[in-house]
Order: structure tokens, then sequence, then C-alpha cells
């Protein structure tokens, strides 16, 4: 296994100058994250927050419990506790079988910058994943991508859940899981690796109840040896640590939003369209309604001064809704501007490990933070990596293409210049030629049958349809037979494609970590994190 960095552009505009460190979009946040500095400077600060150690470390403990452990996972629930300790964190939501690869990059990412950082700080650094159990998008999650003959065939989970749930509250059906995972596995082609990840999906679905919990075991399978601690924020537990939080977001409710709403401004004021979409006097809080099992998004009535949803589906005043944070906290939950405060809130956060979207949005956060009176943490861009087979690499050299391009834009391009290169152009001019003539000739008897035969002028169009459509139909199978011809170049075009830009879509967000595990071992990770990655900006590609 073996690492090249590669400079490229991020998946959007803002998060490519936030990598080149543009100094405008610098000024959106509270530290700058290539700067060695600011991490000493956000130790600093947060020595001066109080934060509930021993409570969130005996959550983490009794969360984890029921998940795959090692020494230095216990190692570093006991480090929580210590004062001068801070995490990295990072999360996303629980995607079946661990979902797209982004959220596999998403770990490593955690894992390497705390360990990064614990030496150069030399105080405790623990990586903290953060499931975001709460989430009630199902249909996001319910399914992965396989390669297929020539493209990714999306794979969709059988379970049907049709109420709004969050993600936490899906029961398992483990039966349904194990033999899902396992048609998935044994289709893509036994290999000397199948046996143990079909027993690790086994021993998976016989631990967990919930969707959250598969995706749990799975990770901790794959990453406890590195102490990797996690966290699911629609965990009922959870929220009681964060009632007095809950409290105060909505004490500041207006604040909060018009702090937003000041920050979006200053950002599309830099050229920058904004990423939040907020209502009408946001709450930015959910009410989670559990005879209905649904999470409803609150907004501020001001005739009536309450708390409401949609269509006035609930409606509370300010002291039932902060009874509710103190009694029931489990019932409410945050919101893509509330969240990331409460994190920051919960944990002593040196760092945020954040995607392209992830770093648009925080920067629409900055004086959200400062209405609570704290700072946002350095946000630091995951690592992004492409894993390249070593089949894939040969077709690659082979059809000399540039690796870079092929990342950015796939392979349609240089298989249409390969085709243009083997077409015969006079077959090509001939048929081009023919439909210019048929259509030339067709002209010219219309104008002699317009003339005292205006009958006719329907049966004239479609006989000349139906040539075309003739010649039409010629050239494709000229087309079909050019490709037949060249199938075995054409396969190592497609086959790049699928691999490295599968649709047109980076490799990360469309494949699933199981093809790799199935292929190369469930240790494959442990190289992965061995090699010599940089939070230089540069997209990582592993050959294996």
């Amino acid at each position: 296994m073996e690492m090249v960095n590669l400079s490229l552009p991020a998946g959007n505009q803002f998060a490519t100058d936030y990598l080149s460190q543009v100094d405008k979009v610098n000024n959106f946040y509270h530290y700058t994250y290539s700067d060695n500095e600011s991490y000493k400077q956000r130790v600093k600060e947060l020595e001066k927050r109080q934060f509930m150690r021993n409570e969130l470390a005996d959550h983490i403990a009794g969360y984890m419990r029921a998940f795959p452990q090692s020494d230095k996972v216990q190692q570093n629930i006991a480090r929580l506790r210590e004062d001068n300790s801070v995490v990295v964190i990072g999360g996303q939501q629980a995607g079946i079988l661990t979902g797209p690869l982004y959220s596999i990059h998403k770990i490593i990412s955690i894992i390497l910058l705390a360990d990064k950082k614990e030496k150069e700080l030399r105080i405790p650094v623990i990586p903290v994943f953060w499931i975001a159990g709460e989430d009630h998008d199902y249909l996001e999650v319910n399914h992965v991508f396989v390669p297929g003959s020539e493209k990714m065939v999306r794979k969709t989970y059988p379970q049907r859940v049709i109420e709004k749930k969050m993600a936490s509250d899906i029961e398992l059906d483990k039966e349904v899981f194990k033999v899902w995972a396992e048609k998935l596995i044994k289709a893509d082609g036994e290999t000397t690796h199948s046996k143990h990840l079909l027993a690790l999906v086994e021993e998976a679905a016989e631990a967990s109840e919930t969707f959250v919990d598969v995706f749990s075991y799975l990770v901790m399978q794959l990453f406890s040896k590195f102490g990797l601690l996690i966290v699911d924020s629609g965990n009922k537990d959870l929220r009681t640590l964060e009632k007095e939080i809950f409290l105060n977001q909505i004490s500041q409710f207006k604040e909060i939003g018009e702090a937003v709403s000041k920050q979006q401004s200053l950002v599309k004021e830099s050229g920058y369209t904004t990423v939040i979409e907020m209502s009408e006097n946001p709450v930015n809080l959910f009410y989670y309604d559990e005879d209905n099992s649904e999470r409803i998004l609150l907004t501020f009535d001001e005739e009536k001064q309450q708390f409401v949803g949609k269509d006035q589906s609930v409606h509370f005043t300010a002291a039932e809704l902060k009874e509710i944070a103190s009694e029931f906290p489990h019932k409410l939950s945050n919101n893509v501007v509330t969240r990331p405060i409460m994190q920051d809130l919960l944990f002593p956060t040196l760092a945020f490990i954040g995607g392209p979207g992830e770093i648009a949005y925080w920067a629409e956060l900055k004086q959200a933070f400062e209405q609570m009176n704290i700072k946002m943490p350095p946000i630091v861009p995951r690592l992004n990596i492409t894993l390249l087979e070593r089949c894939v690499e040969a077709d690659l050299e082979e059809l000399g293409l540039d690796l870079s391009d092929v990342i950015k834009s796939g392979t349609e391009e240089a298989c249409n210049a390969f085709l243009a290169s083997v077409s015969n152009d006079k077959v090509d001019l001939l048929l081009t030629q023919l439909k210019q003539d048929i259509a030339d000739k067709y002209t010219d008897l219309q104008g002699e049958i317009a003339n005292d035969m205006k009958g006719l002028l329907p049966i004239l169009k479609k006989n000349e349809s139906l040539l075309q459509n003739q010649v039409d139909f010629l050239a494709k199978k000229v087309e079909v037979e050019l490709k037949n011809k060249h199938e075995v170049i054409l396969s190592k075009f497609n086959r790049i494609e699928r691999c490295i830009r599968p649709d047109g879509i980076p490799q990360e967000r469309v494949w699933n970590v199981f093809y790799f595990l199935n292929h190369f071992g469930l240790d494959f990770l442990e190289d992965v994190l061995k090699l010599p990655m940089e939070f230089d900006g540069t997209h990582k590609v592993v050959k294996m």
C-alpha cells in the first residue's frame, strides 16, 4: 500500500478557497486551522470553560458497553475525565453498513488529527465520533451502492420505515439485516476475507437493537483499537446532559437567529452563496412528537407569543418549552444551527473535522457562537481520499489517462476522444450526407406537392420521418458495432470511471467500505491509518 498527494479543488468554491486559506474566508472563523498557534490558543480558551467531564465519560462508557472495546477505548474514557484533556470531533448520519466512504474518511481524519495534536501539544487529545442519531431522513441512509457489470448499482435495505422516526428509534430487524448483508457480500464474489466479514455482520446484528446500534457496532469493530469514542446524539441519556444548554438556547433563540442572519449577510457580501435555510422567526430546535414518531421544527409565533410547529401541530409557551427542556429533554433536538453549539458546549473541543458542506455552513455560525459567549473551534477539512486498486491503476497507465483529471471529471471526454479516433470517418460522413440529402429532396418534393396536392403533405412529412429514423437506426448500429469491436478498451474506460468517479460523483460519496473489506481484509484500514497523511489540503490517493 502506498499513497500519492494530488492538488485538486474541493467540492464547492467556498471549501476550495478555505483549503487555500483565502483571507476573506478565514475571517468567518475564530481560528486558522493551518496555524499551529491556533490550537495553543484554543487550549487556553478551553481551560477557562467548565465541562461535565465525569458525567460525559460515564455516559459514553455506558453507551459504548454494547460495542467492541479495546484497552485504548477504556483509557480514553478515563482521560476524558482529566481537566486538561480535549477532543477532536466530527460526525455523520448512521448509514447502513456504515454508509458511503466519506464517513470512514471522517473517522480516519478524527483519529489521525487527534494523534497528531496530542504529540504536538503534549496533552490528552481524544478522537470522538458524533453519530447524528436524531436524523429522520431514513431514505438517505437505507442503501449502499455496489459495483455492477457496468455501473454502480443501488441496493436498498428492505426494512420499511413509514414514520419519520429518528434513526436512533428505528428498530433493527436482525434477520432481515443479516440476510440482506450476506447477499451483498456473496454477490460481490467470495474471497478469503468473506467468512470474517459475514461473521462480523452476524455479530453486529445480534448485538444491535436499532439502526444506530448496528452502525456503532461496525464502526467500533473497525476502529476500537485506535481508542475512538462514539456518542449518539439521539440517545435519551445524552439529552439529559444537554438540558441546561437547551434552556440557554431557548432563552436566546431570537438572538441566535439574528446572529446567523447577520453572519450570512457577511458571507453573501463576500460573494458566496449561503447554505443554511432558516424559516421566519426560527427557534432552531426540533420537538419530538413521541405519539407520532415525528420530529417537528419549531418557529415562534409573534402574535400568539408561542413556539409552534408546522400548521400549528404543536404549540408551547416559553414556560412550557422550558419545562420540557428541564423534565423531558429527550423530546428536544438540535438543528443545523444549534447542533454545533451543543456539541461545543458538551465537549472540550480542540478541533472539528468537517466535509466541504460543513465548512461552508459553519462559516455562517461565527456570531451565533459569540452570542453563546464561546468561540467555534478550528474547523479542519477532513481528508479527501480515493482508494485505487492496482488493476485500475494498470488500466490508467495503459490508456494514458491522468489520474487527477479522472478524479475531477471522470473518463467520458477521453472515452469519446478514443471512439472518435477509431471511428470510420467516411462512414460517418456518408451517413450525415444521406440525412441531408433526404432532407433536401423532401424539401424539393414538398414544394411541388404543395402547389396542387396539399392533401399529401402530412403523408410526405411522415414518410420523411420514417426514412430519417431508418438512417438514425443504421447510425446507431454502426456505433454499436464500433463499440463491440473495441469492447476491451471501452471496458477499461468504464472500470476506471466506475471505480474513481462513478456516474460523475466522487468515489467517497458512492462506494461503501464493505467492498474493500471483502477484497483486502478487515485490517486494511489499519494500513491506511499508518500512511503519512498530512492535513495539507491535498487529495490522498491510496494504492492497494
